[in-house]
């Protein structure tokens, strides 16, 4: 018997993540899944420009209230196909977040895409896929998304309208 039956699908908002939740409709509804949709809301980093301490303006408000609404169309969508899905936006460092919220939900599998960044811009931004990938106590599902896919994404949304 397949003994995973909460998967977490960890989302940032871009077509490109979105592209996990293919695998996930395949899986979640013949066996009878329970889908958690989370967003992080990661920080506004604070600037040093010339000695001054310059805070980027943060309507966090606003960000909570844009992911919950995103994360609530995705749920429709999913519960439209028959698959019983929940979601929930949580703020902090991405990977801890993930990681907790799996851990909170008692979730037996963590799905998401990465962006397949690698040498330089692997350097200067990390990946919050290997961090996840690393430090779960549970299977990780990934679907490699290069960057290129966010660029092609948003100019065939940008077509369609």
């Amino acid at each position: 018997m397949y003994s995973h039956k909460r998967v977490l699908v960890a989302l940032d908002g871009s077509p490109s993540a979105e592209a996990v939740l293919r695998f996930v409709l395949d899986i979640a509804g013949p066996l009878d899944m329970t889908v958690q949709l989370l967003r992080v809301l990661e920080p506004v980093p604070t600037l040093a420009v010339e000695g001054t301490i310059v805070s980027g303006f943060d309507d966090l408000e606003l960000r909570r209230h844009e992911a919950a609404e995103y994360l609530t169309s995705l749920v429709g969508q999913l519960r439209a196909k028959g698959v019983t899905a929940t979601c929930e936006v949580r703020e902090g460092r991405a990977a801890t977040e993930i990681l907790a919220a799996a851990r909170a939900s008692k979730a037996d599998l963590i799905a998401m895409a990465t962006h397949g960044r690698t040498g330089l811009g692997r350097l200067l931004f990390g990946s919050v896929a290997e961090e996840v990938l690393r430090q779960a106590s549970i299977p990780v599902f990934m679907i490699r998304q290069p960057e290129s896919a966010d660029v092609l994404a948003a100019a065939q949304e940008g077509a369609a309208r």
